[in-house]
């Protein structure tokens, strides 16, 4: 292909993808992208979805020639192109290649800067001239569009939305709003923004779970069904995955707001009796009081008794703090610090899990579409050693009776615990992964309820 520079000028709208601003150029030259991807040596393929298809949040990598190249089809100096997220970032595939040749890998693009959403078209238009799609890094925090109040959806999941409309829920658009003085809030107390923003959407991610027997629960169905264009009942499961983070945005605003006051954490410091400690009780003032802050009078117990969740390890890390119980600088005394399995899953692993769920309800595939991978390391090696324990049992044992029995019963207990641990973290990281109760119940041959108490003991036994 012959190439004037600054034929076109293109220059990259704020956090934009390479790979979105390369889409733009080909746009712009009246070509297919794939057709302009061949100027650069590609080292892997594209990364796609499990059934198929390319991921919108493919993101591109560049050695230098291939950088130099991009600047001189953008019509534009390398310094503008600087302000690209993934501009300098290299791997050892592009090292590996011819000198002087331009070179490109494929990533996804949460692997290379974070979180990656689409863009409004509409902001894309006011800026470019053209209604186009554009695929940029956007934090969960900073979702809405004010201007064209939409939410602009995750782009690494296998689905054909890019935003969902608000203009029948204003309550969203004041939220982002609202949220710019939290975060000055986090910075001025010393804790990182996206660190509380997590901690609270974890928490309000667990309520949206819980909320669906909540009879008194009005306001999230609501926002649903305006989301969702008016009515979600037709694939209500869909759209519960694809409507939470824009529903429940205000409240884990208000939520995030709540847990940086200081007066809510004297609250939950009177609760579990200052100086004289007790158990913290199911009508406490902390609890009571965040319900208000969130307009739910009526939740405060139901928070309360959800033991084992984030809002519970926030504040035993508080109390802790206040009664110097702490121990030296750790995660148990970090209030922000959140659990692995208290993180909240994205939009793209619920749609595999309920994609998979419909192809094979019941399978043992389905929590491990949605499991994270460390999470099912730590269940392999949990296996691994009691497998290891039970080998041992073969070997020959001699001695007396009663001392060969004393020591087979002893391993054997040993085995049991590491067999009984290695299943409950199964247990518990398909529930997390959004599995229902009831279907975890029925592999662990116990009664829900029963798992339920069982698996929340085990938390606050971790803790």
């Amino acid at each position: 292909m012959t190439h004037h520079p600054g034929l076109l000028r293109t220059a990259p709208l704020p956090r934009e993808t390479t790979s979105s601003l390369i889409c733009r150029i080909a746009g712009r030259y009246g070509m297919e992208a794939k057709v302009l991807r061949s100027c650069w040596q590609w080292r892997n393929y594209p990364p796609g979805h499990e059934g198929g298809g390319a991921r919108a949040d493919a993101e591109v990598l560049l050695n230098t020639p291939g950088r130099q190249l991009l600047a001189g089809l953008c019509g534009v100096e390398e310094d503008v192109l600087a302000r690209l997220p993934s501009w300098g970032q290299e791997d050892a595939k592009l090292s590996a290649g011819k000198d002087g040749v331009p070179a490109a890998a494929w990533r996804t693009g949460g692997a290379v800067a974070g979180p990656v959403a689409f863009g409004c078209r509409l902001c894309a238009a006011r800026r470019t001239g053209t209604v186009v799609r554009v695929v940029r890094y956007v934090p969960r925090w900073e979702r809405v569009c004010v201007r064209h109040r939409r939410w602009l959806l995750d782009a690494d999941a296998d689905q054909p939305l890019e935003h969902l409309d608000l203009r029948g829920v204003p309550e969203v658009t004041a939220a982002q709003r609202r949220w710019a003085s939290v975060a000055r809030r986090a910075v001025r107390a010393g804790v990182e923004p996206e660190r509380v923003f997590a901690l609270a959407q974890a928490v309000v991610a667990r309520w949206w779970e819980q909320a669906l027997q909540w009879e008194r629960e009005t306001i999230w169905p609501r926002r649903l069904h305006q989301v969702a264009g008016g009515d979600a009942g037709g694939d209500l499961e869909r759209w519960r995955i694809v409507g939470r983070d824009a529903v429940v945005f205000p409240e884990v605003v208000a939520v995030a707001d709540a847990l940086l006051d200081p007066a809510m954490a004297e609250l939950a410091w009177a609760d579990s009796g200052a100086g004289q400690p007790r158990a913290l009780p199911a009508d406490g003032m902390f609890c009571r009081r965040l319900g208000e802050r969130v307009g739910r009078p009526w939740l405060g117990p139901l928070a309360a008794t959800d033991y084992g969740g984030p809002l519970t390890s926030w504040m035993g890390s508080v109390i802790r703090l206040r009664r110097g119980a702490g121990g030296p600088p750790g995660y148990d005394n970090d209030p922000w610090w959140l659990r692995q399995e208290h993180q909240s899953t994205t939009m793209a692993g619920q749609l595999r899990v309920l994609g998979k769920e419909k192809k094979a309800p019941g399978s043992g595939r389905m929590w491990r579409a949605a499991v994270p991978a460390e999470q099912r390391a730590l269940i392999t090696r949990a296996i691994e050693s009691a497998e290891e324990q039970l080998l041992q049992l073969r070997g020959a044992q001699t001695g007396p009776t009663a001392d060969v029995a004393r020591q087979l019963l002893r391993s054997l207990r040993h085995s049991a615990g590491l067999i009984e641990n290695a299943w409950k973290r199964t247990a518990l990281a398909a529930v997390n992964a959004g599995m229902p109760l009831e279907e975890v119940a029925q592999w662990a041959d116990m009664s829900p309820d029963a798992l339920m108490n069982m698996l929340t003991a085990g938390q606050e036994d971790d803790g």
